[in-house]
């Protein structure tokens, strides 16, 4: 059983041996690295802002119907 196990270990790091990419280097200045920082950071601060609050009631809340919208079963 244990021998069975040893084989099917060999076999799985083999594969994954195969599959792995070696990661390229930096090849930026460090003012390429120091600008391009900068403008990830200017990015992540926009989307901080808060959610945009729309005019209309959602449509999940039923508290926020008109007394329009609501059925009128008493028309006959």
């Amino acid at each position: 059983m244990n021998k069975r196990i040893m084989k099917r270990h060999k076999r799985q790091v083999s594969r994954a041996r195969e599959h792995i990419r070696l990661s390229q280097p930096d090849l930026r200045t460090p003012e390429q690295v120091a600008a391009a920082r900068e403008v990830s950071r200017s990015v992540a601060s926009r989307h901080s802002l808060p959610h945009v609050h729309y005019s209309s009631p959602s449509i999940r809340n039923p508290a926020g119907r008109s007394a329009e919208e609501a059925p009128k079963a008493e028309e006959k």
